[in-house]
Order: C-alpha cells, then sequence, then structure tokens
C-alpha cells in the first residue's frame, strides 16, 4: 500500500523549510552563533550557497514526502485529526531520529552541546512547520 500524499503539500512544506532556515540563520537571529559555533567563515572568499541551497531543496522535499506518508499511515491507525496525526508523527520522527542522531553525532565529534541544541532545535520548527502545512492540508478523499 502507499500512503496518501497531497504533493501540493508536500511542496509548500519543501518550500516552509527554506523559510525557517532563512529566518533561523539570519545574523541577528541565530547565524552569527550557529556560525562561531559550528565555525564556519560565512565572509570566506568564493563561498557559494548554491550547492547547498539545491541540497536543501532535495533534502527538504524527502523529508516533507515521508512526513506526509508517515502521517497518513499514522492517520489510518489512529484515526482522528489530520493535524495532531501530523503533528504527533513529526516530533516522534523527529526526537526518535533526527534528534538522537544528531546528539549521537555531536558527542562522537566533540561538538560543542550549544550547536547541538540548535541544530536539533532548527530541525524541530522545521518539521513542525511543515507537520502543520501537512497536517491541515490532507490528501484528498482521507478527512
Amino acid at each position: 500500500m502507499i500512503p496518501e500524499i497531497n504533493y501540493w503539500a508536500v511542496t509548500l512544506a519543501m518550500l516552509s523549510s527554506m523559510v525557517v532556515g532563512s529566518i533561523w540563520y539570519t545574523p541577528k537571529v541565530f547565524g552569527t552563533k550557529w556560525a562561531e559555533l559550528a565555525k564556519v567563515d560565512m565572509d570566506r572568499p568564493g563561498a557559494s550557497a548554491w550547492l547547498p541551497i539545491l541540497v536543501t531543496v532535495l533534502v527538504s522535499f524527502v523529508t516533507a514526502w515521508v512526513l506526509a506518508g508517515a502521517t497518513t499511515l499514522a492517520w489510518h491507525f489512529y484515526e482522528g485529526s489530520y493535524l495532531v496525526a501530523s503533528l504527533l508523527t513529526a516530533i516522534i520522527l523527529w526526537a526518535g531520529l533526527t534528534a538522537a542522531r544528531f546528539i549521537t553525532h555531536d558527542a562522537f565529534e566533540g561538538r560543542p552541546t550549544n550547536l547541538t541544541v540548535m541544530n536539533i532545535a532548527h530541525e524541530l520548527v522545521t518539521v513542525v512547520v511543515m507537520a502543520v502545512i501537512i497536517g491541515v492540508w490532507p490528501p484528498a478523499g482521507t478527512v
């Protein structure tokens, strides 16, 4: 069985990750602190953002697509509100996969705890925004 997916919601959720990232990494929000903790020189000569942006778009699409599919499966299992199913699915997947993996890798790499917290918080905000979009725009015929 392939779960029902609203690809318009997935596309909008993918774009939302770009908006969240653009705000999150603005120097006046967390950009300056993140660059300092991650040891990223934002002013390095020849730095180009096109490849990281392309990767972000592709990975964000996959994330939104997986979240939409997992949400539909969870909604079929639990029934009830599609939005609630989307939010719970996003938070559970974030905690069990994204946050857990960040924490593990960062611990072994000796990264600063503040950087780990900042990165997993960014991922949480990103998937929650995606979940809201997917949750309020379920696939046709599901709700």
